[in-house]
């Protein structure tokens, strides 16, 4: 269906005040000027461009200007001089009229966009509508939710909202690359998020690549995770979910990034499972290091520093900047305290697992 046609008595209305001012020369009335910003508004709800509208009425008057009682019965040029001034003053004062109702109903239409948008974006990544509905709402949106999505999200030191600079930059970067079929770019909770098809995995490491290299003027994001993909609205949510796991498990394992993914975390979740054996494992295990001078605390990141150097002694010791001596000593006082050696293969792990359940659990800051 097109659009309806812009009603011939707006032009007529319209048409008939210039008649009138041609004789008169008088300004228009209030309640003329409220009918043109009326027929501005109606002629935007009902699809019409701005230039279509001006240049319609533009139309009219150029079509009409020689039978205005005013110009066509003046009694000499500079009287047709005269009104004709006063005719292209109300022409001007009544495009400016259409104007205000044209605009006011496109920033009614954005408004209603934006909210229609968000609470799409909002019922989107928590599951709270019916799937069968959200999917075609979806379609709005430029997803098809029958197809496998995955989420990114990215998160920095300030928060994001529509508005923000880097959010902008990074939107025109993806639109202009991709388009907006199968690519979602929104935020929440003061987060980047961009959702897209599986098929446009490609798009999500676009994504990632403006957010944290936006180039000259604008600071990239500190962190961004990517969910695994699923099929379904509701993949969409598990695929955010595990997103935002992941940030949650950078923060507290001060895990190195910038790009971290849920499907390399997966280890995680398994070993929080069952948060009071975790946290029985730590008390058994690393508790006695509580007795060490000066605490837990140096220890217990020895023994991270030396699983992430992969049990390499010398790389262990310069990324904490000691000595290897000074490390041999740490490294025996927790055979000593524990009871368990991380020079032997078996024991290590027992170690290891300890120690991330520790950073996990937040231990020993917190008490378990």
């Amino acid at each position: 269906m097109g659009r309806a046609a812009i009603p011939d008595d707006f032009l007529d209305t319209y048409t008939g005040m210039l008649a009138e001012v041609s004789t008169t020369g008088r300004l228009l009335r209030r309640s003329e000027l409220d009918a043109l910003r009326e027929q501005g508004e109606h002629a935007a709800e009902a699809g019409h461009a701005w230039r279509e509208l001006i240049t319609l009425y533009l139309d009219r008057t150029r079509r009409r200007w020689t039978t205005l009682p005013g110009i066509a019965h003046a009694p000499n040029s500079t009287e047709a001089a005269r009104t004709g001034e006063s005719v292209l003053r109300a022409v001007e004062t009544a495009v400016d009229a259409l104007a205000a109702g044209h605009e006011r109903a496109q920033h009614l239409a954005i408004r209603q966009e934006e909210a229609a948008r968000r609470e799409f974006v909002d019922d989107l990544l928590y599951g709270r509508s019916d799937l069968g509905r959200l999917a075609e709402r979806a379609e709005r949106f430029g997803l098809r939710l029958a197809h496998a999505h995955a989420v990114a999200v990215a998160e920095g030191n300030e928060t994001y909202t529509d508005i923000h600079p880097l959010v902008r930059r990074v939107e025109r970067e993806l639109v202009g690359r991709f388009g907006e079929r199968d690519v979602l770019l929104t935020t929440k909770d003061g987060r980047l998020v961009c959702v897209a098809a599986s098929t446009e995995g490609v798009a999500l490491d676009a994504f990632a690549k403006y957010v944290t290299h936006p180039g000259t003027g604008h600071i990239g994001a500190r962190r961004v995770a990517f969910g695994r993909a699923h099929s379904g609205a509701g993949g969409v949510v598990r695929s955010y979910e595990e997103a935002l796991s992941a940030l949650d498990l950078a923060t507290r394992l001060d895990l190195p990034g910038p790009v971290l993914h849920a499907a390399d975390l997966l280890v995680f979740p398994v070993l929080m499972r069952d948060r009071a054996a975790m946290a029985d494992l730590v008390r058994a295990v690393l508790g006695p290091l509580t007795a060490a001078r000066g605490g837990a605390g140096p220890l217990l990141e020895t023994l991270t520093v030396l699983a992430e150097a992969g049990y390499i002694g010398a790389e262990t010791a310069r990324r904490l900047t000691i000595s290897p001596r000074t490390l041999s000593y740490r490294l025996e006082r927790i055979r000593i305290l524990t009871g368990y050696d991380p020079n032997d293969a078996m024991q290590r792990f027992t170690l290891e697992t300890a120690a991330m359940g520790a950073r996990l659990l937040g231990w020993p800051a917190a008490d378990l």
